[in-house]
């Protein structure tokens, strides 16, 4: 779903309080009591917690001692919540190997050995020899999601109590000749869930928690994995805590190789990686993760990202147009003249604090820029009242992401006979977990450059960046900005290429798209940050037409 409101606005946050999936909101407001009442005891406090944070992460720079100090006073409770770094473990029962039709042994799987052209080397690569992976068939006839074969289970990482829960659905077309596609909700803290019930999955749920049939499924054409990533997210769960994406993606590599060996009628299809709002921080990490074993089963097609977010530097200078009225649409201004120069006041020195994160990459740079961006320029927008995952709408349930159906989705995942169904350990699932949200802002992963892994991609497979033009979070000016800016062996010819029309058959367009060599951008239409929430039939039409190779080199 989202960045995670709560993401986005959690990263937002530090002022911020994850607002869910797509929290890439969060709300950025929630301010945090200091420890102590004198200004002596929040003092001491912070000098304490400043050391402490240092025993862990290295001694902080001297230039950017000011710059945490000034945030301590923008933002009452940031040293705290910087130093608190916590991720809960959900209360579970874990059920025995004899209960699951499969398991299978990453040591195992480590150990397979093959020969080729004279020369020995293991099957997979990769450090498996901690993960396990447990799987049971879903009968269709008990939920009644869809009527194809599905699969769902765990990938568990014994060494360091990891339990990430997955769930399968075949095709509805060939599952043995279509793709395979792995779906990821943002956040980060979010669980993938709320794709496959409120987005692209094969049903949605009611008011009435009765299931809903959806005919533009994605895996209408491809069988779609989606997944509770990172742990702690929905019916994931753990001990210990995962706070960057780069630690993600090695979950994500074991989770797909001990599938595939499992299952390897699904293996030798073409797989392909999609996700929308945090997962313009996931993707390009995971891919590149996959790309960089020689020996592998996971055969990476190609990529696609929603709403993504990818390049703070360039995405954020988008902002203001968006909320200003200057996006080329009907939608705005959202803002008032005041508000709007006031976030033309601060974005030199969000840039300024961005490019600092880009060039250090260190915690020291990248938690204060991610904290003053958010607060200068999503924060506005968020006062207003207005929905951050679609300009077009108030907000009128900011406790479940400003979607009644969030409230839907986790009320039908807590019933007892579809966790039994499904296999679920833990006591309760929850759409968003906002400890996750901040770890990840407070490890600094929020303001990372991750659109620096595109251009090594763009050179294997093809790469996608699609986005609603009615997201504010994530937004279109910002998505198509970085694409435009990113540096690479075809930037010239993809600047130059014209958009055109998207329909569907002679029907009304959609959208439009621009397309050289292995990267392609598109813009659809009247859509917020789920597209496929928005837009089902144009979003299913160009998922068949990028599955399908349309836009290739």
């Amino acid at each position: 779903m989202r960045v995670a409101t709560s993401t986005l606005l959690l990263g937002a946050a530090s002022a911020a309080v994850a607002q869910q999936e797509q929290h890439v909101l969060g709300s950025v407001y929630e301010t945090f009591k200091p420890v102590g009442d004198s200004a002596q005891e929040v003092l001491q406090s912070h000098e304490d917690i400043m050391l402490s944070l240092q025993d862990k992460f290295g001694n902080m720079p001297a230039e950017a001692k000011g710059l945490w100090d000034e945030l301590s006073l923008l933002v009452p409770g940031f040293m705290e919540k910087a130093h608190n770094l916590v991720s809960l473990p959900k209360p579970h029962q874990r059920k025995p190997d004899s209960e699951w039709e499969h398991v299978v042994k990453g040591a195992d799987v480590q150990s397979l050995w093959v020969e080729t052209d004279g020369e020995k080397h293991r099957k997979v690569d990769g450090s498996l020899e901690s993960y396990n992976l447990r799987a049971k068939k879903v009968d269709p006839s008990v939920l009644g999601v869809d009527k194809v074969k599905q699969y769902s289970g765990y990938l568990d990482d014994e060494a360091n109590d990891k339990h990430l829960f997955y769930w399968f659905f075949e095709s509805r077309n060939d599952p043995k000749n279509d793709p395979v596609v792995l779906w990821l909700n943002g956040g980060p803290g979010c669980s993938s869930m709320m794709g496959l019930f409120m987005e692209l999955g094969p049903s949605s749920v009611d008011s009435k928690l009765k299931l809903v049939y959806n005919d533009y499924a994605w895996n209408s054409n491809a069988s779609v994995i989606f997944i509770d990533q990172p742990v702690n997210t929905g019916y994931s769960y753990s001990g210990n805590a995962v706070y960057d994406t780069v630690a993600a993606s090695k979950d994500i590599y074991a989770l797909l190789t001990l599938f595939f060996h499992n299952f390897p009628e699904y293996g030798t299809q073409p797989f392909h990686i999609s996700g929308e709002s945090y997962a313009g921080h996931y993707i390009p990490v995971f891919a590149s993760e996959i790309l960089s074993h020689k020996n592998r089963n996971i055969n990476l097609q190609r990529i696609a990202i929603g709403n993504g977010l990818t390049d703070p530097k360039t995405q954020y200078t988008q902002y203001r147009p968006m909320a200003c009225g200057d996006d080329g649409s009907n939608y705005g201004p959202i803002l008032d003249e005041s508000e709007c120069q006031s976030m033309d006041n601060a974005l030199p020195r969000c840039l300024s604090l961005i490019q600092g994160c880009y060039d250090s990459g260190s915690l020291w740079s990248c938690v204060p820029s991610a904290i003053y961006c958010n607060n200068a320029l999503i924060g506005p927008f968020q006062r207003s009242g207005y929905n951050v995952y679609d300009i077009r709408e108030k907000c009128e349930d900011m406790e479940n992401l400003c979607y009644t159906q969030t409230a839907w989705i986790s009320q039908y995942l807590n019933k007892p006979e579809v966790m039994k169904a499904v296999g679920a350990e833990v006591q309760d699932y929850q759409s968003c977990n906002g400890d996750i949200n901040r770890n990840f802002l407070f490890q600094g992963d929020w303001s990372k450059p991750f659109h620096l892994l595109i251009p090594e991609l763009i050179k294997k497979i093809p790469v996608l960046i699609y986005a609603g033009d009615a997201d504010y979070i994530c937004n279109w000016l910002g998505n198509q900005a970085w694409t435009e800016e990113l540096v690479w062996d075809g930037k010239k010819d993809f600047n130059a290429a014209k958009m055109t029309g998207l329909s569907i058959k002679d029907g009304e367009k959609y959208g439009e798209v621009k397309s050289s060599g292995n990267f392609t951008f598109i813009r659809i239409y009247e859509a917020g940050h789920m597209v496929p929430f928005n837009q089902p039939e144009g979003s299913l039409d160009f998922f068949n037409r990028w599955i399908s190779g349309e836009w290739n080199a």
